[in-house]
């Protein structure tokens, strides 16, 4: 078999993201979706994802089960969705940044009832505001909200908004999708009753499907809920669930295999918390050589998360983001442009198999290519 070629740059991006040779090698066979050997795979991921959501509570773990769902991780957020709240039931959408509000979107297009507080995209989500909205006959049946909201790279505070929400006796979504596998979630402690997230995040595999880890007996009481076929939850757990691991429909076999070895890398490194530990030191490093260079944080540093972080252009008339990332490319590094609506800015993300030194060398390049001063 021929070697697995090197990437030309590294993907500092919120996903896709660079990945490991080991895992690109994985790609690198073909295989059967209904082959027995392959759905114990199937389930063997299932069951070391649900680990992974409970392992601060290891006793709770036949609590909870696990999904794998064909598509974006958008479309495991809008099959989760789709398929939990009753036809009668409420949807609270807790949205500061482009991903709370396409939960929303999507809720409409569903024509779920629902109503989003809106704290703009770089706002803090207000605890206080959150309590009164919940006060009284407000008939909500759950709440969604996005955990690393990747429109600025904030952390929203799920540990406190979290007991709000199941003391008014709400079934609480978390779209993580870009957190879960790179930060400690404590899902039993706080209550979560679904934690979204996708292969091609901190869990560093490629895309091709999302991932859901529920409360067994929150996805057991949705039969019958879905307004969709192809995104209906029940059905394709129920189909994991006793077909041994086959999927309903024809699954990213390649894709499955990239994340069964992403998986083993991640216990190699230490499991999350050592993974979350890389992603900082990559963080801190970023953040310090860009502010040396004379670049400023959009955001606060206590509320910044590890994994993206966005700055304002710099103000010179010379300076086009465009000419500044190919400068970047031809050097080796991939970053983003900017998402949000009225500010100018771009993004920089540190997950995925990128370290400390990778970021360090990319001070150095940004250093040589500031030609605009």
């Amino acid at each position: 078999m021929s070697a697995i070629p090197e990437n030309p740059y590294l993907l500092l991006t919120p996903g896709p993201l660079s990945t490991s040779p080991t895992v690109r090698q994985a790609m690198m066979k073909d295989w059967c979706t209904w082959d027995a050997e392959y759905n114990e795979l199937v389930n063997s991921i299932r069951s070391r994802l649900v680990e992974l959501a409970v392992e601060a509570h290891p006793a709770a773990q036949e609590k909870y089960t696990s999904v794998l769902m064909q598509g974006s991780g958008s479309a495991s957020v809008e099959s989760v969705i789709g398929s939990v709240v009753p036809r009668d039931g409420r949807l609270l959408v807790l949205a500061n940044g482009t991903y709370g509000k396409r939960i929303a979107r999507a809720a409409d297009i569903l024509a779920i009832d629902n109503e989003v507080l809106d704290f703009g995209e770089q706002g803090a989500i207000d605890l206080e505001a959150l309590q009164q909205k919940l006060l009284g006959d407000h008939g909500f049946t759950h709440l969604a909200v996005v955990h690393c909201e990747t429109t600025t790279g904030r952390l929203n505070p799920i540990e406190e908004i979290a007991p709000v929400v199941k003391q008014a006796g709400l079934c609480l979504i978390v779209d993580a999708m870009s957190s879960f596998g790179g930060v400690p979630i404590d899902m039993v402690g706080l209550g979560i009753d679904y934690l979204i997230s996708s292969a091609n995040k901190c869990i560093q595999g490629v895309p091709g499907f999302g991932l859901i880890v529920a409360k067994r007996a929150e996805i057991e009481s949705t039969k019958g809920y879905s307004r969709s076929m192809s995104l209906d939850l029940y059905d394709q757990w129920h189909a994991m669930e006793t077909g041994g691991g086959k999927w309903r429909f024809t699954s990213p076999t390649h894709t499955v295999r990239a994340f069964d070895q992403a998986l083993i890398e991640l216990a190699e490194e230490g499991g999350i918390a050592a993974r979350c530990e890389r992603y900082r030191k990559n963080h801190q490093v970023l953040v310090s050589g860009m502010r040396e260079l004379g670049f400023e944080t959009m955001l606060e540093d206590e509320v910044m998360s590890p994994f993206i972080t966005t700055f304002y252009n710099p103000g010179a008339k010379s300076y086009k983001f465009e000419e500044f990332y190919a400068r970047l490319k031809r050097r080796g590094f991939v970053i983003y442009p900017g998402k949000v609506s009225d500010a100018d800015c771009f993004r920089i993300g540190n997950i995925g198999h990128v370290f400390p030194e990778d970021m360090e060398r990319l001070i150095d390049a940004i250093r040589l290519e500031r030609y605009w001063l």
